[in-house]
């Protein structure tokens, strides 16, 4: 049995921040991804709802941050209704396609809940 925290990340913005610098937003996210890895514990899912879900999607500047997670263990669950919204059905590169339902599984399972 371990004693560590079960972390739950929610991105819910193409990018971090509320800026409308789209350039600076995938600056800032590609940074967290990159440096996340090296935090101790990862966290067990990064959910990914309304327009973050392009972050793991065909032309998204964090693929391979995203990839590294996820081979790490880490569940990136993407939003389906909000892939279909956006016509990414066919676009997803990383992660695994769910509902709101698997979305919200995650969150009430995890000890603690960020969201960027």
């Amino acid at each position: 049995m371990t004693d560590q925290k079960a972390i739950v990340i929610v991105f819910n913005t193409n990018g971090m921040g509320s800026s409308d610098d789209q350039v600076l937003k995938d600056k800032l996210v590609k940074t967290y991804l990159t440096l996340l890895p090296q935090m101790q514990p990862l966290p067990v899912a990064i959910c990914f709802y309304t327009d973050a879900v392009k972050l793991a999607c065909d032309g998204s500047p964090v693929l391979e941050e995203l990839s590294v997670l996820e081979a790490k263990g880490v569940r990136l669950i993407l939003c389906q209704t909000c892939l279909n919204a956006y016509g990414l059905d066919e676009k997803v590169k990383v992660g695994l396609v769910g509902g709101m339902g698997d979305i919200m599984t995650a969150i009430w399972q995890a000890d603690s809940v960020i969201p960027l």
